[in-house]
């Protein structure tokens, strides 16, 4: 079944059209629910809610565009959507001054442990560094899609890449 019937038998609500393109997918949107989660029980139930979302909203999708695209844009809103409702993403008033720079060429860790910074690092410094350097979203997007300032954006990206490069030097004092 080609991706445009599997998308009109999904809005016609056949169960068996959603299970496979729940499977065509979700290893794709696990990806990105790893991203911006603390754990992996938090990105399977981000992944769970995503798709709830998806199957209710697969009548919006009009065929313009990549149908990828658009359930990878409901999967960050849907993420990014817990979040302002437990309120994790306080607002910070920190001045930090200058961009740090992690200088990933010169070392020796595996991306699995930097995931694992990543998914360390506080909700409101993992959201907007995931964002804004993994997803490649401006600090204006940032702010409108966190309900933040620009300048708040800016700062948690700054702190989050701090903390990061923080913990890859502490692991490169610890492999030498």
């Amino acid at each position: 079944m080609d991706i445009n019937e599997l998308i009109h038998n999904c809005k016609k609500g056949n169960r068996q059209a959603q299970a496979e393109l729940y499977q065509k997918y979700s290893g794709i949107l696990f990806g990105m629910c790893l991203k911006y989660s603390r754990n992996r029980t938090e990105a399977e139930d981000n992944l769970h809610d995503s798709f709830m979302t998806i199957f209710n909203k697969i009548d919006q999708y009009k065929f313009n565009g990549s149908f990828e695209g658009w359930i990878k844009r409901i999967t960050v809103n849907t993420v990014l959507q817990k979040y302002r409702k437990e309120q994790y993403l306080d607002v910070v008033s920190e001045n930090v001054g200058e961009e740090v720079e992690v200088d990933t060429e010169q070392t020796d860790i595996s991306l699995s442990t930097l995931l694992g910074y990543i998914q360390e690092l506080p909700n409101k410094y993992r959201l907007t560094f995931n964002l804004y350097v993994l997803d490649g979203y401006s600090h204006k997007e940032i702010s409108e899609m966190l309900g933040t300032s620009t300048g708040t954006s800016k700062s948690n990206l700054a702190r989050a890449k701090m903390i990061l490069r923080e913990k890859i030097e502490k692991e490169n004092i610890n492999i030498a």
